[in-house]
């Protein structure tokens, strides 16, 4: 039974009379939680905390008032501190599931709340346990959700809506520079498909994997779509958030159904950008999720459950060094492929690319593209926007169309810091210092170190 404000305020009035009863502390925190009146209950549990500094049940009963005003952080550093003490409640642990919960984490909430029925089993949480799936025990568990897990019904078949298949246009004509790593891709990925036979003549099959590193904006993606385009194949390009879902388990089967409709659409060529997302190196874990997710990734590049003949992988990423060494072993993405920043030739060609349709007279492309040493295409691409904003500006003023000229870019270009710098600054040390096997010489070279 919840008390009245009547109650409430006679119990006020006795813990001014005698502010350090304990009890009374309790009587009034719990009755205000059991109220709804929850900012009420924080100050409570506050002030009955500054007379019992260690009591658990104030702990757990200021972490649940925090809970419900949705100050989460603050209820999280209460119970976590709760369950590192001797004997916690179970109601620490189904609080700490709910909180877990909430941020995204269900297989871990699921063994948390199940942790708390081994203590106490009258501790059930109906509404939570529904949630996550877990059945009180000796009975059967939601058919859809097991341990905060989502099960497939059976009878469900992967369709193709979750993942969009391109057919890219372009091809290796429209990609400047880059000569090293399109003889990788040609070696590895094309003349298997445009020479079966004299492949299969020597045992080798159609697929396989390339893993693209450089710094950002230096046109891998780009690269993996020209890729797809110069052998006539469909073309998926994955994200982190194509494949990660907060349901734990459902990442796997997201990253199942990419590789299934990939093999449903051979020859395909399937992209991974910022591939060390999903596969970062699992020895940096501490959670387990992460590592069935490499494990799925890992069986499917194996083609452990169905053939990957015709299915390309083309993997990039800007820290190689973050990745699992297990992708690199052969069969996976075993062939690395070191994407510089554009040349001078290439530096040339992007700028006329990125100028073509826009007015412009007289542009020297060539001293352009000298005085912009290091600069990656993103970069290029800020300094045409630059120059082109300057020129809209001045007809803004004047009513008339300015042209883009050889000095607006170059006064552009003045504005732009190579974002390359940093990227290599970083590389460097991984060249120099974590360079097993020579996986990272291209580096080296680039540098002018070895």
């Amino acid at each position: 039974m919840v008390p009245s404000d009547d109650d409430l305020a006679s119990i006020r009035d006795a813990l001014a009379a005698s502010p350090t009863n304990v009890p009374l502390h309790k009587f009034l925190a719990d009755s205000l939680l059991k109220a709804g009146r929850f900012e009420d209950a924080v100050e409570a549990y506050r002030a009955a905390l500054a007379v019992a500094p260690n009591h658990q049940a104030f702990k757990l009963g200021l972490a649940n008032a925090y809970f419900q005003v949705e100050k989460l952080s603050a209820a999280l550093v209460i119970v976590e501190s709760l369950l590192e003490a001797e004997d916690p409640a179970a109601a620490a642990y189904v609080l700490h599931a709910r909180l877990l919960l909430s941020a995204g984490e269900p297989q871990r909430a699921a063994y948390q709340y199940r942790q708390a029925l081994e203590l106490d089993p009258e501790a059930v949480d109906q509404e939570l346990a529904e949630t996550l799936g877990v059945a009180p025990p000796g009975a059967e568990a939601d058919d859809e959700v097991v341990d905060g897990r989502i099960r497939q019904r059976a009878g469900d078949l992967p369709g193709d809506a979750g993942f969009d298949l391109e057919r890219p246009r372009i091809g290796f004509a429209e990609v400047g520079g880059m000569d090293a790593v399109k003889d990788e891709i040609r070696m590895k990925i094309i003349l298997p498909l445009t020479q079966p036979e004299l492949f299969k003549a020597y045992g080798k099959s159609v697929g396989g994997g390339i893993l693209m590193y450089g710094p950002p904006g230096c046109g891998k993606t780009y690269l993996a779509r020209a890729t797809a385009g110069e052998v006539q194949a469909g073309f998926l390009a994955v994200g982190i958030s194509d494949v990660l879902d907060m349901w734990i388990g459902q990442s796997e089967k997201n990253l199942h159904e990419l590789f299934e409709q990939a093999r449903r659409n051979r020859p395909c060529v399937v992209f991974f950008d910022e591939v060390d997302a999903l596969g970062a190196s699992r020895s940096d874990m501490r959670q387990t999720a992460g590592r069935h997710l490499i494990n799925q990734f890992l069986a499917e590049l194996d083609g452990v459950q169905a053939s990957n003949e015709g299915v390309l992988i083309l993997a990039a990423t800007n820290g190689p060094w973050h990745l699992d060494p297990a992708f690199r072993r052969p069969g996976r993405l075993d062939r690395i492929g070191f994407v510089p920043p554009p040349d001078a030739a290439a530096r040339t060609a992007i700028l006329k690319l990125m100028l073509a349709g826009k007015p412009s007279d007289g542009v020297d492309f060539a001293k352009v593209g000298v005085k912009t040493e290091g600069f990656s295409g993103a970069d290029l691409r800020a300094v045409v926007d630059g120059a082109v904003e300057t020129k809209l500006r001045d007809a803004m003023r004047s009513g008339r169309l300015e042209p883009v000229r050889t000095k607006d870019l170059l006064v552009a270009a003045g504005t732009v810091k190579p974002s390359t710098r940093e990227w290599f600054a970083t590389a460097r040390n991984y060249a120099l210092y974590s360079n097993q096997g020579g996986a990272y010489d291209d580096i080296l070279k680039y540098l002018k170190l070895a």
